[in-house]
């Protein structure tokens, strides 16, 4: 039987690489994106299920999670779904903060939240997810991104403890710098001056 990868943030850049790579290996693969409509290289693909997620909504985080484990027993879960935050601090509005939180702390913690029982019944799950050197080090103008960096890495950290009891693994991917549109689609800039 085919392995399962359930990936959010599939649109584009990293996530979408990972279906593809993971389609052509034979897997069956998830991919999750905000709007699936769009969405015309994965659909047409063998094996590959495009199903709505947008990773700030725990409304929306349950009713996928629960649709992807009614179609796959769920092997390996990638949470890649992203948005970045750069420029002063006064210069955001709550909403800026907020959505760079839900995205990059908030997103990932409850994503695996609804997949835990799944692996836990299971015996056996990988948790992913993509981090950057935002989580160990800090820059000027970055500071609400790596607040939720930096939460995710001692999260991350944590979750062993009561993971490993069950067979399931929470791994990193830190990629460096690739080419993907991350700069010009998911960053979110002002200009305010220091």
């Amino acid at each position: 039987m085919n392995k399962t990868i359930f990936i959010t943030g599939a649109s584009s850049g990293l996530g979408k690489a990972t279906a593809n790579l993971f389609q052509a290996k034979g897997w069956n693969v998830i991919a999750t994106m905000r709007s699936p409509e769009n969405e015309k290289e994965l659909n047409p693909l063998a094996n590959v299920t495009v199903l709505p997620l947008d990773v700030t909504n725990p409304v929306e985080i349950k009713n996928t999670v629960a649709k992807a484990i009614s179609l796959h027993e769920i092997d390996a879960v990638f949470n890649n779904a992203s948005y970045g935050l750069m420029g002063a601090l006064e210069s955001f509005s709550d909403d800026q903060i907020v959505n760079q939180l839900n995205t990059k702390l908030l997103g990932v913690i409850r994503v695996i939240k609804e997949f835990i029982p799944h692996f836990r019944e299971k015996k056996s799950g990988v948790f992913v997810r993509t981090t950057s050197m935002g989580g160990l080090l800090a820059f000027p103008l970055h500071s609400v991104y790596h607040a939720a960096k930096f939460g995710v890495e001692g999260w991350s950290e944590s979750m062993p403890f009561e993971l490993a009891m069950h067979n399931i693994q929470i791994k990193t991917v830190a990629p460096g710098a690739i080419a993907t549109d991350f700069t010009g689609r998911s960053l979110d800039k002002d200009s305010i001056v220091l």
